[in-house]
């Protein structure tokens, strides 16, 4: 998984099939989900997936309506097409549903 470095780099990010990721290394259901991670990505390798971190990135938070982590929102050429956001812990499955519903 890619990682946020930069906004301006966002935009690079945002030209194709994009999933952001908003988590935090303090949030433990982040890193309950984070062994899986790799396996998702392999298998809807359609999407770049890119790590955003909440605390660097407050102000995209912000700007996308992300209040709770771990959030996902998903983007095809800067339109957002999906967004699984809320406080709650992800399961596997649940990223894949999310995932699959976008086409």
């Amino acid at each position: 998984m890619k990682e946020l470095q930069s906004k301006e780099e966002l935009d690079g990010y945002m030209k194709g099939k994009t999933i952001l990721m908003f988590s935090a290394d303090w949030c433990p259901d982040c890193r309950v989900i984070e062994p899986v991670l790799p396996e998702i990505e392999q298998k809807y390798n359609q999407f770049t997936f890119v790590y955003v971190d909440r605390d660097q990135f407050i102000d995209i938070c912000q700007a996308n309506d992300v209040f709770g982590i771990p959030s996902f929102l998903a983007f095809e050429n800067g339109v957002e097409i999906g967004r699984f956001v809320s406080k709650d812990r992800k399961t596997k499955e649940e990223i894949e549903l999310f995932i699959d519903e976008l086409s």
